[in-house]
């Protein structure tokens, strides 16, 4: 399976070693984390590395470190990986993304979410990808409506592991079949 997917301007590749500081740092920013339930401690951010190698060695595909072609900068993490707990939507396949907030409203997500699709339609030969994020999350959704992803809003949910009335716990459900997907007709402004 492929373990390096390369963009323009990004290389999406399996975790080395020296990510993991680097994404702790991602984790443990407030900013970017502002649309989840907390911060991680780089402990809970090693963890999480932990999780997307084993959804790699599981699948052959998961959650890649995504690097700057240029500069070899690591930007974040954008992939796939298995909705693995309880909503009426599973089992899926989810598109996720977490980028440093340098590299925000660049199209870096948008390019590399698209090179993912890419792969999951075409290589991985799946039927559909979802992708979910807090009602009010707007940078997110931007991606998920760049990407030819349609709101699914009889599939929005309560995120199952945060109190009712939480203020993140409400979630927008967005999908995108294989059959409407065309790399080539998605959006190519950033």
């Amino acid at each position: 399976m492929t373990t390096v997917i390369e963009t323009p301007r990004l290389i999406l590749r399996q975790w080395r070693a020296e990510d993991a500081p680097l994404f702790a740092r991602i984790n443990g920013d407030p900013l970017i984390m502002q649309y989840m339930p907390r911060v991680l401690p780089p402990k809970d951010s090693d963890k999480l590395v932990k999780r997307f190698d084993d959804h790699f060695s599981k699948h052959g595909y998961g959650m890649y470190a995504v690097e700057s072609r240029e500069s070899g900068v690591f930007m974040g993490t954008v992939g796939l990986q298995h909705v693995d707990f309880k909503v009426p939507f599973a089992p899926a396949v989810e598109v996720a993304w977490r980028l440093d907030y340098e590299f925000w409203g660049q199209g870096y997500a948008t390019e590399a979410a698209r090179a993912v699709a890419d792969f999951a339609f075409n290589d991985l030969k799946l039927k559909e990808i979802v992708a979910f994020t807090v009602h009010d999350n707007t940078r997110s959704i931007h991606v998920m409506e760049k990407l030819g992803m349609a709101h699914d809003e009889k599939g929005d949910f309560d995120y199952p592991s945060l109190p009712k009335g939480h203020p993140l716990g409400r979630h927008v459900l967005y999908r995108l079949k294989a059959k409407d997907y065309s790399s080539a007709a998605v959006s190519q402004d950033a």
